[in-house]
């Protein structure tokens, strides 16, 4: 009997499984490739929400994050072509104030528009299991914006990136993990500061970033009027959107000739125009701005904020429904406006058992089976060292976050950042990227770290067995 059609296939997914471990550097000396972290399955229950809502396993995925809410979205494509929300994550931990990230040090968190290939994904970090935003990106490198390895990642823990509880990023890695084997090459993180209504944008009008965030929402506009992945270009330092032209473009030099297509640009113009006279009428009516800097480092869902409080503080390990608080977690400071983040019905506040994907992996099966005839080969290119825990958690000001996320790994950004707008539009300048990871009040965000990916990696092999 032949065997080659049955051997093809199993060194296939052999090789790409291993390229998964080997996207991620071996950076504290961990054996989380090994123990099947980057490999557990997704869970039956959200197997069964991917069939009921019309969408294969496979299928690409899109991230959005929201730090005001503390809401990290996974939203993934159905069969109709079109992208529909799956899974809302609050965020545990993330720093910094609302705004971009501008400088290495500056604890913020990054807002903007990010490409994540299987090269960013790492399996080794410190931090559980960890997604790199590739901060910075096209559009943050023409701004002269500085930092590295911001990250999605678990431990609650924050100094620069989305931190989410250790069975959440083993969800949202498991996720995109899927979306790369069906076959999607990269997929999109969208960062905001908050969710770009008509009423935020009116609280918020007085901020600095005000500019910044405008240009945001065109791509946040493009999305919520297609439900389709917006085309994201840098030129003239502005993004620039679903853009369509024979030229390239060049992050720092003036923009070429382009257009965006007309449906696009009539839906956006459309859903601009009623978004400004709302935002004018909450305006006239008095809807007060909120102050551009609240003294608070960052945020946490309300949700975890609530579970340990009704705990007494940090100091014991909190297992709630989305997930588990480790006890060296310190919540943010209220700033004068109170907490900040909304509670989200998916993680109860209460004290229960986990019931998202199990945080352990078994050394058998399919993972095992990867990691063993694999590990050997894995490259250890450490960017990440972890930060300590906390020690002085309880006795540090509030208005300190204790969060210590720390580099995981290379903030590679293979690809440049482009946002199409209105027609009408000038171009706008783009803001700062944010670096440090803020805790936001809504599920689901990234905060881990990736290397560059050695040669012969993950990104490279996938490409070559596609």
């Amino acid at each position: 009997m032949n065997r080659q059609p049955l051997v093809r296939p199993l060194l296939a997914a052999a090789a790409i499984a291993a390229a998964v471990a080997l996207a991620g550097c071996d950076t504290d000396g961990s054996t989380s490739a090994v123990s099947g972290r980057h490999m557990q399955p997704l869970s039956d229950r959200l197997l069964a929400d991917i069939e009921t809502r019309n969408m294969a396993k496979e299928s690409p995925i899109l991230v959005r994050i929201f730090k005001e809410e503390s809401e990290l979205e996974v939203w993934k494509e159905d069969k109709t072509g079109r992208f529909a929300l799956l899974r809302t994550y609050p965020i545990c931990r993330w720093s910094g104030e609302l705004g971009p990230k501008i400088k290495q040090g500056d604890r913020q968190a990054p807002e903007g528009f990010y490409t994540i290939t299987p090269g960013l994904m790492n399996p080794n970090s410190n931090y559980y299991l960890a997604i790199n935003t590739g901060f910075p990106n096209a559009y943050d490198r023409a701004n002269d914006r500085t930092g590295q390895f911001l990250m999605i990642h678990g431990d609650c823990s924050s100094a620069g990136c989305y931190a989410m509880t250790d069975e959440q990023i083993a969800e949202i890695y498991a996720l995109a993990r899927e979306s790369f084997f069906g076959g999607q090459k990269s997929f999109q993180i969208q960062a905001y500061p908050f969710r770009m209504t008509p009423l935020n944008m009116a609280k918020h009008r007085n901020s600095p970033h005000v500019a910044f965030w405008k240009m945001l929402k065109q791509g946040y506009d493009h999305f919520e009027v297609t439900r389709a992945e917006p085309k994201v270009d840098v030129c003239e330092k502005h993004y620039v959107f679903d853009a369509e032209t024979r030229a390239k473009f060049s992050p720092a030099e003036k923009c070429p000739a382009y257009r965006v297509p007309e449906q696009i640009a009539s839906l956006v113009r459309d859903k601009q125009r009623r978004d400004d006279i709302q935002t004018a009428e909450l305006i006239t009516r008095g809807t007060p701005a909120v102050p551009a800097r609240t003294g608070a480092d960052g945020g946490m869902n309300r949700t975890f904020l609530s579970a340990v409080r009704s705990h007494g503080g940090p100091g014991a390990t909190i297992r709630t429904a989305a997930g588990t608080i480790p006890p060296h977690v310190n919540p943010p400071a209220e700033s004068p406006e109170g907490p900040t983040g909304s509670t989200f019905g998916l993680a109860s506040s209460d004290s229960r058992q986990v019931q998202v994907a199990s945080a352990g992996a078994s050394s058998g099966g399919m993972g095992g089976f990867f990691s063993n005839l694999f590990g050997s080969k894995r490259e250890s290119q450490s960017s990440e060292s972890r930060a300590p825990a906390p020690q002085a958690a309880q006795t540090k000001p509030p208005a300190k976050a204790a969060g210590n996320a720390k580099p995981d790994a290379q903030p590679a950004d293979s690809k440049k950042v482009a946002m199409a707008r209105p027609q009408t539009s000038p171009a706008r300048q783009e803001a700062p990227a944010v670096q440090d990871a803020k805790p936001a009040p809504s599920p689901n965000l990234l905060n881990g770290a990736a290397p560059t990916v050695p040669t012969g990696g993950f990104e490279n092999r996938f490409g070559a067995w596609r």
